[in-house]
């Protein structure tokens, strides 16, 4: 089976899969039915060639997959809260709820700009490293651990234990998909829980070209070149998505398997064996978008020619 442009993300009590024009979305109710959100979606990238070259479309990528993936927690909080019997069509956001939501977004974009950017820049300097090199590998040193930190902290937090087994059933079923397995919850259950093209790997990939970069742009002495540091993420985020997509669709070949063997051993932490009826929703929700003809191109040429995406 060759590779396939496909992508999803975990969300509460549900799964949400991505092709190349289509994302849909299956949530468990509590009453044990799914529900679901089809829409059809086509990247930025396809329509204007020069937000389509290696790069700059992974940092448009980027901020696709943030507002599809907000969209599709919005969806899942809504219906795995559903109380059986309620009407089915969910009471859509007023102003100030989509006011509240891009706040949120805003206050968190700039957390991790503190917390992965500006604190250990802060950090290193006060232990007395000025030099390019030795400040850019402190540095750097103290954002990797910055992100173990965060996701260790993610993995023991009980109310996302959940989740994080969605998280493993989508990638489970996606890596079935690609075998020309079965789609039953029992064949898919057999599969790994760790694939080449998840956010996580992708997360570790952007630190570690992070501190290339950053060590290039020096100890920034002001808040201008703090500032510079944030315009180069997209840059830095295009290029590790790059590496995703490359790792994703030659991963047979061991030079690139040892590539991106230590981005994976992350996903230990940000995934869980998930059980039959987790792999069950992660199957229905990629069954909504395997009709996409983009799939069917691929399975017939061996050769995705679209856009790959970071799961």
């Amino acid at each position: 089976m060759p590779f396939l442009p496909l992508g999803g993300q975990a969300v509460i009590e549900g799964v949400m899969m991505r092709s190349p024009s289509m994302v849909a979305v299956a949530v468990r109710r509590p009453d044990g039915s799914l529900a679901y959100l089809e829409k059809r979606f086509e990247s930025v990238t396809r329509r204007v060639k020069a937000l389509g070259i290696p790069v700059v479309r992974g940092a448009v990528a980027l901020f696709e997959t943030l507002s599809l993936g907000i969209s599709a927690l919005n969806f899942s909080a809504e219906e795995s809260s559903r109380e059986t019997g309620a009407a089915n069509a969910p009471p859509k956001p007023g102003m100030w709820m989509n006011v509240l939501q891009i706040a949120t977004v805003a206050i968190s974009l700039g957390l991790g700009v503190l917390l992965f950017v500006v604190m250990p820049a802060r950090l290193t300097a006060w232990l007395g490293f000025h030099d390019r090199l030795g400040f850019g590998l402190v540095d750097g040193a103290f954002r990797l651990l910055a992100f173990v930190l965060y996701l260790a902290l993610i993995s023991q937090w009980k109310e996302m234990a959940r989740v994080l087994g969605f998280h493993g059933a989508e990638h489970k079923a996606i890596h079935a998909l690609e075998a020309g397995a079965p789609l039953t919850p029992e064949s898919v259950q057999t599969f790994s829980r760790f694939h080449p093209r998840c956010g996580t790997t992708f997360l570790f990939l952007v630190v570690v070209v992070s501190i290339v970069v950053f060590t290039f742009i020096g100890k920034p002495a002001h808040v201008g070149q703090h500032l510079l540091r944030v315009v180069c993420m997209p840059l830095i985020a295009g290029v590790a998505f790059e590496f995703i997509r490359l790792s994703g669709k030659y991963f047979d070949k061991p030079f690139v398997r040892a590539l991106a063997w230590p981005g994976m051993q992350f996903q230990r932490l940000t995934t869980r064996e998930p059980d039959l009826t987790m792999c069950a929703v992660a199957i229905a929700s990629l069954e909504k978008v395997m009709h996409d003809p983009a799939l069917d191109r691929a399975r017939k040429s061996g050769v995705s020619e679209e856009l790959s995406f970071v799961q």
